[in-house]
């Protein structure tokens, strides 16, 4: 294990939780946006996305090798950026320039609490590590400090 490892592994995770935070960031600033994209000449609503992360190496090994690969971790990467599926929230608003024949506009599905709750588990998360890469960088130094 590299003694800069701890750090790399830290600075992966601060990477993918700020990536995280500016995702629920666009998605709360759009969560009333009814144009989001033209989609065969009909302006579709803003959908909802969503950041995907794993761990790095990993995908389809058998759990030892994935163990091995835990203890020589190096910390997460994105992988996706994905949207969400979920419908579109119909609001009945005839006087909006976006209602449909009946009146109804469709919202994004974007839900506000939820991505609140997102963005307070992905501000925690990153949080946390810049705790753990202080810890991993005050390590290093007394390390270096007993080689003296």
């Amino acid at each position: 294990m590299s003694m800069f490892q701890p750090l790399n592994i830290s600075s992966s995770a601060l990477t993918a939780q700020r990536l995280k935070m500016d995702t629920i960031s666009s998605n709360i600033a759009n969560a009333t946006t009814t144009r989001g994209q033209l989609v065969e000449g009909v302006w579709m609503p803003y959908r909802r996305k969503m950041v995907e992360v794993q761990a790095n190496g990993t995908g389809g090994t058998p759990f030892s090798q994935f163990l091995q690969n835990e203890m020589n971790s190096n910390g997460v990467k994105v992988t996706r950026i994905v949207e969400d599926k979920t419908p579109f929230r119909p609001v009945y608003d005839p006087t909006h320039p976006d209602a449909n024949n009946e009146g109804y506009v469709m919202m994004p599905n974007v839900d506000i609490t939820k991505e609140m709750v997102d963005l307070m588990t992905a501000s925690r998360t990153y949080e946390a590590n810049i705790t753990a890469f202080n810890v991993g960088k005050n390590m290093s130094l007394k390390a270096l400090d007993i080689g003296r």
